[in-house]
This record gives structure tokens, sequence and C-alpha cells, in this order.
């Protein structure tokens, strides 16, 4: 069992040191072990041996799924990953039984244990393409492909589920890591594909079987026919023939199963948004592959089913169970007309496949016209859903800037819908959004889903953009934004857009809109802002009495800052925001500040309070400007120092929280606040020395908060919250660049935690994380050194109390600095760094601090890596290594120094590894970690 108290850079050490002293000898003994008993007869109904064989076939694939380089991938992801098998195994993979012996298995022993042999036959399959030239490779290939065959044409044990599965991934994984140049030229290649294709189109039509398995064979194909462009061989691919074939069966068997789902009350696939959306993203490549096939069943399909729901509509005696199969196939339909328009790629699509595009677009835009006319009396929110998915995919393609108007596609909206130009094709975008804003406001998937269809439209291409501004029903939408004006909407104080958070994605939408033509008109601000203003002061006259409906103050306020967040979070040119930050500072600041006060333990309130301060006081795109005789930048820091002490202060007085609360009731909210505090001290709108210089505390009183705060978090909770970490290492990388004195005056215990922090964030999975801890390092080691060179001159001014106190502290725990020394070129030598330069930057002066022993540090790690154990001739060219890296390096940490040691760990990085490599001897990377 593994020993959860070491650190993570420990296990991964441990792990490298038994895959290279041990592991390939388990595999191979395991392999042995499996041929022997393939040559026997086993009496399975013996428990030891039924046991033994099981457990064999688990020893040989753990070892083939060993996380071989150290990357700890998420198992929840998508599995078509290479298997980065080491080059000393070559020998076993080259050679040719190893393979069979799998094959051979599946087809000998009972299918109770084929899973496991078809998983190990997955792996094995994903082995990376380097460890083979390409005549190996091929050869390899050769095999694998008539393994697939033998098991193709004879399928009887793919009834069970399980073989089924794996069977599916290992089709997969013959797209995944080959090229269809390289299949194509396999022998029995047109045989394959065509087993393949029969197997594809049989599975789909069994669509109740094992539908998590899909997705693999949808992958198979979705990479053969992303491929097509591109392939080079003289040999047939076919694709033209069995592709098809495969989106027929799909979409076919779709529409076929809503019936039965619907008469047997089974688990609608629909209702997994998520599920669907992938399939129909693969499915949106397969489609284009002979798009004329694909559009003429689509057209035909869907001029069936409605033709047949408008005729149950128009009849009186139609049965709910008929109109709803016919809704239900026509959404199927909907979403994949969206998703192959999706696919369309630019470069390779032509006039005539735009021209069916528009055919398929005409339909569904006059199936909406339909719907939207029943909406009063009924409606379908699948159906909705599927209708704001084709609207996405048709934004993204045929809307904006690029596109040419001269398509096909909107020749063909001229003719039959008489949409005659871009702008009145979004005006059918607006009034759909309208609609659904009117009759769909207490559902949320459809009003989630149509504001985020406005707020990408108020992103798009700058033209498009200022013709939807132009569109009477924006600026109607502009004039009249409240629910209270929202009549049109028929939104009241209970729906979706009042009490949920689609209301800051609404004004997000919104403020991007009104930007397009704000320029200096203060009186078309000044119209927008005016409900929001009479919202605020409603709260500020319930403030003002000594008792008020708190339920009633907390949504309002709630809502209000929701919506000012959005605006916020859209203006960011200086011209709008300026005019934002003077209406809501100074008259309504307090207002924010008096909720922190009240509510703070109630995270439903001061989220959103906080994240609209953290979003004022975030100098996006440098629309955080003040005249040079303005005080406001330093008057935006009090109220933002204010509010984190104030929440500081308060969220630490409440006591112990449950582990699966708190994040919720107080870590995401101290998160929040570190976002806030850094988005200010980074702005570059205030100078911090003035507060100091003329005895203003709100600095001191911010920094000593986030003291408080970090204090009361535990180190796991740390890395263990992602947006906490971030959050928190970005903050820090801010205070050990700017406010190093700061830092430096801590009490030790304080400075022990925060470096320890920074310690455990270096050895961090998120690339984010490391690469800021690095940068902290690197600004802490560069203060030491500079105070540490300033110390030992003579004639200089001294030291300040918080720098000698810092240097006496560090001099008290060298062991802290080795540490960080040691792990940083732990991660450099053994791991796969992905980002070396962030970490040669602090390196170059951890060396440095310890120049008076520097070569033994060196010959320390060079000892603890278990370099002694190499032959003679491989110790010499290790120990060159080490001393090559500190070859012409000075004695400073200017930047022209900095950049040549960087370069010389490259070449030190590569050569040390490229040592390892060529040699037979194992090395002890873990110990270097104790």
């Amino acid at each position: 069992q593994a020993d959860t108290t070491h650190p993570l850079t420990k296990h991964r050490k441990i792990a490298s040191s038994f895959r290279d002293s041990s592991l390939f000898d388990i595999f191979t003994l395991s392999c042995n072990l499996l041929k022997q008993a393939s040559g026997k007869n086993l009496n399975l109904n013996d428990e030891s041996q039924h046991g033994l064989l099981m457990q064999l076939l688990k020893l040989t694939h753990n070892c083939l799924n060993f996380d071989f380089i150290g990357t700890s991938t998420d198992e929840s992801s998508d599995d078509l990953c290479t298997v980065q098998i080491p080059t000393s195994w070559r020998s076993a993979f080259l050679d040719s039984s190893t393979l069979q012996l799998f094959f051979d298995l599946y087809h000998s022993i009972p299918p109770s244990f084929s899973p496991l042999v078809l998983s190990c036959l997955v792996q094995i399959a994903s082995v990376r393409r380097s460890l083979f030239n390409n005549a190996e490779r091929a050869k390899f290939l050769s095999h694998l492909v008539d393994g697939v065959k033998r098991i193709l044409e004879n399928p009887q044990s793919l009834s069970d589920p399980n073989n089924y599965h794996e069977f599916c991934r290992l089709l997969a994984r013959l797209k995944s890591n080959y090229q269809l140049g390289e299949l194509v030229k396999v022998e029995n290649y047109p045989e394959v594909i065509r087993l393949i294709a029969n197997f594809t189109v049989t599975s789909l039509q069994h669509w109740e079987f094992a539908p998590n398995s899909v997705h693999y064979l949808l992958s198979l194909w979705q990479r053969l026919a992303a491929s097509v462009p591109y392939v080079k061989a003289t040999e047939p691919h076919m694709l033209e023939t069995y592709t098809p074939e495969v989106t027929k069966a799909y979409i076919t068997s779709r529409l076929e199963s809503v019936h039965i789902i619907l008469r047997d009350g089974l688990e609608d696939p629909l209702d997994d948004t998520g599920l669907v959306q992938q399939q129909l993203d693969q499915l949106s490549t397969i489609g284009r592959c002979e798009y004329e096939k694909t559009c003429a069943l689509l057209v035909q399909l869907f001029d069936q089913s409605a033709q047949s729901y408008q005729e149950l509509l128009q009849s009186a005696t139609a049965s709910p169970m008929d109109v709803a199969v016919q809704e239900g196939r026509l959404t199927w339909l909907v979403y994949i007309i969206g998703a192959v328009i999706g696919g369309r790629v630019s470069f390779a699509s032509t006039d005539e496949q735009d021209a069916m595009d528009g055919e398929l677009v005409c339909r569904v835009l006059q199936l909406m016209n339909l719907t939207d006319s029943r909406l009063a009396q009924a409606g379908n929110e699948k159906l909705e859903l599927a209708m704001l998915s084709f609207f996405e995919q048709f934004r993204k393609i045929y809307i904006g800037d690029q596109v040419q108007k001269s398509s096909k596609l909107y020749r063909r909206l001229s003719e039959v819908l008489g949409l005659n130009d871009e702008t009145m094709v979004l005006s059918v975008f607006i009034g759909k959004i309208i609609t659904n804003l009117k009759y769909w406001g207490r559902c949320e998937p459809i009003t989630s889903k149509t504001l985020q269809l406005l707020n990408d439209l108020s992103i798009g291409y700058p033209f498009s953009v200022r013709k939807l501004v132009k569109l009477s029903a924006v600026q109607f939408m502009l004039n009249n934004h409240t629910s209270e004006h929202f009549s049109f909407l028929g939104i009241n104080n209970q729906s979706n857009l009042t009490d949920m958070r689609c209301r800051t994605t609404f004004y997000t939408a919104l403020g991007r809109l009104l930007m397009v033509d704000l320029g200096e008109d203060e009186d078309q601000y000044e119209q927008f802002m005016l409900p929001l203003t009479a919202a605020f002061e409603t709260v500020a006259q319930m403030f003002s009495t000594n008792t008020f409906n708190e339920q009633e103050a907390k949504r309002t306020l709630v809502g209000l800052v929701r919506d000012l967040r959005g605006i916020a979070f859209a203006f960011n040119a200086k011209t709008s925001f300026m005019m934002l930050f003077e209406w809501i500072y100074p008259s309504y600041m307090p207002i924010l500040q008096r909720a922190i006060e009240l509510w703070y333990h109630d995270p439903a309130c001061t989220t959103p309070v906080l994240k609209l301060m953290a979003e004022l006081v975030h100098n996006r795109s440098q629309r955080l400007q003040f005249d040079v005789s303005s005080p406001n930048g330093i008057l935006l820091f009090r109220e933002t120092s204010k509010m984190i002490t104030t929440y500081g202060n308060r969220i630490l007085t409440l006591g112990e929280v449950p582990k699966d609360q708190v994040y919720a009731l107080k870590l995401k909210g101290i998160s929040i606040c570190f976002s806030m505090l850094k988005a200010a001290l980074s702005g570059s709108y205030v100078n911090f020395g003035v507060f100091r210089l003329y005895g203003d505390d709100a600095l001191d009183n911010a920094l000593q908060t986030f003291i408080k705060l970090l204090l009361s978090i535990p180190h796991s909770d740390l890395l263990d919250y992602p947006k906490l970490s971030q959050s928190y290492y970005s903050l820090l990388e801010v205070l050990t660049q700017d406010h190093m004195n700061f830092i430096a005056s801590l009490e030790p215990h304080v400075i022990m935690y925060i470096l320890s922090s920074i310690s455990e964030g270096l050895t961090a999975l998120d690339t984010m994380v490391c690469t800021g801890c690095c940068s902290c390092l690197d600004h802490i080691v560069t203060y030491l050194f500079k105070q540490l060179s300033r110390s030992t001159k003579k004639r200089t001014t001294p030291l300040t109390q918080e720098s000698d106190r810092f240097l006496h502290i560090m001099q008290q725990h060298p062991e802290m600095i080795q540490q960080m020394l040691s792990t940083v070129l732990n991660i450099i030598i053994f791991e796969d760094c992905r980002n070396q330069w962030s970490m040669s930057r602090p390196l170059l002066g951890l060396i440095l601090l310890n120049e008076k022993v520097q070569h033994p540090i060196l010959l320390s790690l060079f000892t603890r890596a278990g370099m002694n154990s190499q032959p003679p001739e491989k110790q010499q060219a290790m120990h060159l290594c080490f001393e090559n890296l500190m070859e012409g390096i000075e004695r400073n940490l200017l930047t022209k120094n900095r950049d040549r040691f960087t370069q010389n760990l490259s070449a030190f990085r590569r050569e040390v590894n490229d040592s390892m490599k060529n040699s037979t001897y194992g090395v002890n990377s873990n110990d270097m970690m104790s």
C-alpha cells in the first residue's frame, strides 16, 4: 500500500526506480508463463488454476498499463493515448510472438478471461511509434491488423458486453496510433475495412447494446474521415464506400430508437446532452465525407418527419404518442444537421456543399417558425435545445466578417425564406433569443443556452456586431433590460433571469452591445443604468432602516451585483469603464461593504459581491487609467482593503467547518479575496509607497488579513482545490516580486509556511501552479542573494531590519533551500519537465546561495542519484555533465548570466538523459528526494 505521507515527487522517483530495475523482468516472466499456460490443457473448473490465470493476465495488463514517464494521466479522460514503452523493451515488441500470444489466448480461453486479454492488446497496439523504425512499424501493424481480422471473422465472443467494449477500444487504437497511409498498405486492408464497416453498422443498429462503446467506433471513423484529404498512398482507402454507410446507420438508428424508447419507457439518450454532443462532434467529421449522400439522406428523412408532424398538429384526433415520436425524430435531425454544418472546413468546402447547407438550414428555420407559433400552447424542451445547438453551429460557420456573403447558402436563404443578407439572418437569431426568454424563462437549460448564444453573438466579428446593435429588437433590449420593463419577455421575479447566474451572462452581452456605439454618449449610458440606479436606491433605503425584510434585501442585492459584474466584465475600454466606476464610487460602494458586514456567513450573498469587487479592481485591457491628478486609484484600493479586511476578519470567526462544506462556506470566498488582492496589487494604477509615507494602513491591513487567512488553511487544502491553488500562488508571485520587504518582515513560522507551500507547489500537476512557484522561488532567492551580497561588501548601506531578520531565519533553516534545490534538479533531470525555462531561473540562485559548498552539493546530488553505481567510464561522463553545468557562469544573477545558465541546463539535461538511456544500470532517482 502506498505511503500517503510521501510527496508526489518521491512516489514518482520510486516508480521510476522500479520501472528501470524490475518491471521488464516481471513483464517477461508473465509473458513466458502465459505461453506455458496456453500450451497446456488447463482445468479452469479448478478454482486455483482459474485464479492463477486471471491473476497472471492482470499482472501482464498492469505492466503494460504502468505510468512509464510519470504523467499521472486522468483515468476519467479519453484514453486514446500512447503507451510510453522504454527503449530497452524493444526486443519484446519486435518479436511477433509476443503480439501473437495474446491473439491466440483470446481464441483459446473462455470468454470470462477475454476482456483482460483484449485490454492487453489495446495497450500493445498503443505502443509509441518511435519505438520502431518505419519497416518495423509496418510489420508490427500488419500482425496487429491480421489479429483484428481474425476476431471479426469469428465474432461469437463479442456478444459479451465486456469483450465488445474492449474490442471497440482496440479498433479505435488502430487509427489513434497509426496513419491512414500506413493502414492502406497492409496486405488485407480492403477486407479488414469492409469487416470493420459491417461491424460498425451492426453495432449502431443495435443501439441499446453497450451504448458507451459507440464512442470508440465513431472515434475510429472520425479519425479515418479526417485523414482522407492528407493521405498520399496510392492504395485505395475505400472510405468513400463505407463512410456513408456508417453515417446512414447512425442517423437511422437514432430515429428508429425514438418510438421504442417512448413506448417502453426506456432511458432517453437525448437526456445526456454531454454524450449526445460528443457523438455529434464525431459525426460532424464523418458526415462531411461524401457529403452529397449525407445531405440527401437528411433532406429525405427531415421532409418525411416534418410533413408527418405538421399533419398530426392539424389533426384533431392525433395521439400524443405520435406527436412525441415525430418531435423526437425531429430533435435528432436538428441536432445532426447542426453537427454536419459545424463540420464544414473552409478550405475543403465547395459551392455545391454550401448550397446543400442552405437546403438544410431552410428546413430547420421553417420548423422553428412552426414550433414557435405553438409555444403559447405547448413546447418541447429537447427540440428547443436541439435548435439552440443548431444556431450555435450555424453562427460559428456562417456569421462573421470572414464569411463569403455571396455563398450559395445565403442565396438559398433568400430564395426560400426571403432572408436577403446577414442583417436579416441576425434578426432571426435575436428573434429566437427573445422568444425563448419569453416562453422558456423558467427552464434553466434553455435560458442558459439562449443567453450564451446572445453572449457569443456580442463577441463576434466587429462588423457583424455593429449590424446586430442596429436591430430594433436589440435597441429595445438595451433600453428595457430590467425585469420591471421586460414585459415583452414575460419575465417575473421568480424566473431564472432574476434568480440565477445567467443574469451575469445576460448583462455581459448587453454591456458589449452597449459599448459598440457608446463612445462619449453619456446620455445613452445613463439611460441604460437608470433601472440599476433605482435598484441601488431601494437597497440603500432598506439599509437605512432598523428593520427591513432581509430576504427581500438579499434577493435585490444579489441580483443587482450579478448584473453589475456582467457589465463590468464587458466594459473593457477606458471610456466605458470610467463611466461605470464614477457611477458606483463613491455613491454605492458603502452598500456593498454593508452587505459583506451583514451576510459574511452566507456565500450565496458574499460570493457575488466579492466577485464584483474583484472585477472592478481588475485592470483588464488597461481600462483603469486615472488622470495624473486623480486620487481614484488609491481610493479604490482603500475600498478593496476594507472589503478584504471586513470579510477576512469575520469569516475567521466561523470556527470549525465540516470538511464537505469548507470550500463552499470558507475557502471559495478566501480564494476570491486572494484574486481580488492580486488584481489590485498588479494593476499598476496605485503607488503603494504613499500608504506608509502618509501613515495610511490600508495596504498593511490587506496584507495582514491575507496572512491570517492563509494560516487558517492547511497545506493540503492549498493544492486540493484548484481555484484556491491558482489564486494563492498568483498572489504570492506578486508579493514576492513587488513586496518582498513585507515577506521578509513576517514571523519565522509564517515564512516557513510560505516556503513549504512553494516547495510542495513545485511538484504540482497543474503547470500554472508549478510555474508560479518557480517565479516565487526565483524572487525570494534573488532577494536573498542581493542581501547577502550587500552584507559582505564594505562601506555599504546597512541592511534593513527586515532583511537582516530574513537572512537570519534562512541561515537557521538551510535545509529548506537545499531541499528546494534538490527538488528542482530532480524534476529537471528525471521528469517530463514541461516548464524547463521556469525551473532554470531559481536554480541558478539556489546554487549560488550555496557557493561556498557549491561543488560538494553537486557531487552530493551526483552520489544520491546513484551515479556511483555506474561503471567508471559512465561516472566520468556524468561528472563532466555536472561540471559543464556551471561552465562560463559568473557569480551574479544578471539576465545575461541567467540566460547562459538556462542554455547550459538544457544541454546538461540532454546529456544526462542520453547517458541514462544508454546505461544498463539502474538509476536510483528516488534517493534524491530522501
